[in-house]
């Protein structure tokens, strides 16, 4: 039988007992600590009231002690070993499921305590592991502090649910955000964007919208001094996760998708952003856009350009000898041009391409097609489906007694129709033709051409290449000739046959 703590001096005559205070809280969004210096505090008066001196505190605050924990508890592996190497006594702290919310944790604690001759104190109650009745108790807690945190999961998990269909915010804050909290429940009440950093975020949608590369925004942005919000250098993974994050126009992502329109505001209120946005993704989506950390591209073509001699037609790369720079097949040699020449032919045929009616046309005919039409019509099938399960969800049987819906029927579904929605979604969009290509679309050959020239930079030209056209190099009709014979460089332009998305990224 467990001991009170005012006779323990009784049961173990003679003794001191040291202690050893732990204090946790797997919930905090303020990052306050209060619930954890409550529990610390009331340690201590418990310690003060029967002469126990207090050989150490511990703390972790916003740390979960259940088998789904993500984070580790620091001080609690430092309390463990402070106890195995006898620095205390007696261990206080407020409830079992201060200590364990997961059996295994339980177990692992209770030997060491065994071990070191550490007596458990909580919920106001001594145990002494040494004895059989007291570890039955403290087994039969341990038990139930596992299934509250059982029962905590699963509430949570159908709050989220419930949070995404309403497109509630969810999740780590994104960078460029911030979140207010209840000061009193610590409910979340709503997520705006930083004063001081939705700026910059919205910045760098705008540099990347430009074709910049990813590499040259972490540079400068390193260099001016501005970090992440978690105050770290700017990589390139940091770039692509942020802006891949639909939360920047507003938008929920659950379950890894974009379920739709959030309750938070764009990261800024300029009504072009969402196109800014949709353009971003596109840039990011071409396959042929080089995606390893290295060194930024500095010639036109490679990676872009392939090698018609080949069935698999693998990319060109650049090799200068003597002074001059080819182009070569980078699988097998079979191929080779001087850059200047092979640029010169290409930049020349897609200005007049860009200039053109065809080009227009291409676009919009492309919006036309039947696999756009099928998708809008499965479209509007599954988003009537997922609204009248939410009706069904919001109304009462016959009677009173219940919904028509479940919430947890309802969030099946929504797990189930959310994927189908977004890629019906992403197959009914218009080809969108971002600003960077649509301000060439069409226009006079001479205003393309000062563009193109003066305007574009060169990461800029390799992706209106990519969005353009496919260029495959052959052979030259003999050895030793470098002139661009009829045929040798192949153009096949979007809309037309031959024209096909690059299979595959740079290395």
């Amino acid at each position: 039988m467990p001991t009170a703590p005012e006779f323990l001096h009784l049961a173990y005559p003679g003794q001191e007992f040291p202690a050893y205070l732990y204090g946790r809280a797997s919930r905090d969004p303020k990052r306050k600590g209060r619930s954890v210096r409550s529990q610390l505090d009331e340690g201590r008066t418990l310690c003060l009231g029967n002469g126990w001196p207090i050989a150490g505190e511990f703390e972790d605050v916003d740390r979960s002690a259940s088998a789904y924990a993500r984070k580790k508890r620091d001080d609690f592996e430092e309390m463990i070993e402070g106890i195995e190497t006898g620095e205390c006594r007696v261990l206080v702290a407020f409830e079992a499921s201060r200590y364990y919310r997961d059996l295994e944790i339980y177990v692992r604690l209770r030997r060491i305590c065994m071990e070191a001759d550490v007596l458990l104190c909580y919920n106001g109650q001594v145990y002494d592991l040494s004895k059989s009745s007291d570890r039955k108790a403290t087994a039969r807690d341990a038990v139930d502090a596992e299934s509250e945190a059982e029962s905590i999961r699963e509430r949570n998990l159908r709050t989220t649910r419930q949070n995404a269909s309403r497109g509630g915010a969810h999740g780590p804050v994104p960078d460029g955000y911030k979140r207010r909290y209840d000061p009193d429940s610590g409910d979340l009440v709503d997520q705006v964007p930083h004063p001081e950093r939705a700026g910059l975020i919205a910045e760098i949608f705008r540099r990347a919208a430009a074709a910049e590369p990813l590499a040259a925004i972490c540079r400068d942005l390193n260099e001016r001094g501005e970090t992440t919000h978690r105050d770290k250098l700017w990589q390139r993974h940091h770039l692509q996760a942020l802006l891949r994050n639909p939360a920047y126009i507003g938008h929920r992502r659950h379950l890894g998708v974009d379920t739709g329109k959030g309750l938070w505001p764009p990261i800024c209120d300029d009504e072009d952003f969402a196109e800014t946005f949709q353009t971003v993704q596109e840039i990011l989506s071409l396959p042929g856009r080089q995606l390893s950390p290295g060194s930024e591209a500095r010639h036109l073509q490679t990676g872009i350009a392939g090698c018609g001699e080949c069935p698999d037609e693998p990319f060109l790369r650049s090799v200068t000898v003597r002074g001059y720079t080819n182009y070569n097949c980078s699988a097998r040699f079979d191929v080779a041009l001087r850059e200047n020449r092979m640029d010169a032919y290409v930049e020349e045929s897609v200005i007049t391409w860009l200039s053109s009616q065809e080009a227009v046309a291409a676009f919009e005919n492309a919006a036309k097609d039947d696999k756009a039409r099928k998708a809008r019509i499965r479209l509007k099938i599954l988003d009537d489906q997922l609204k009248d399960a939410r009706k069904k969800a919001r109304t009462l049987r016959p009677g009173g007694k219940g919904m028509q819906l479940s919430i947890d029927s309802l969030a099946d579904l929504e797990t189930e129709l959310t994927p189908q929605i977004q890629k019906a979604r992403a197959e009914a969009q218009p080809a969108h033709v971002p600003a960077l290509l649509r301000d060439l679309l069409g226009k006079p050959r001479p205003d393309v051409d000062r563009a193109w020239n003066g305007k574009l930079t060169l990461p800029q030209r390799r992706m209106v290449l990519r969005m353009v056209v496919t260029i495959r190099l052959f052979k030259a009709s003999r050895r030793g000739v470098r002139t661009i014979e009829p045929g040798r460089i192949k153009l096949s332009f979007f809309g037309e046959p031959g024209f096909k998305p690059l299979a595959r990224s740079r290395a």
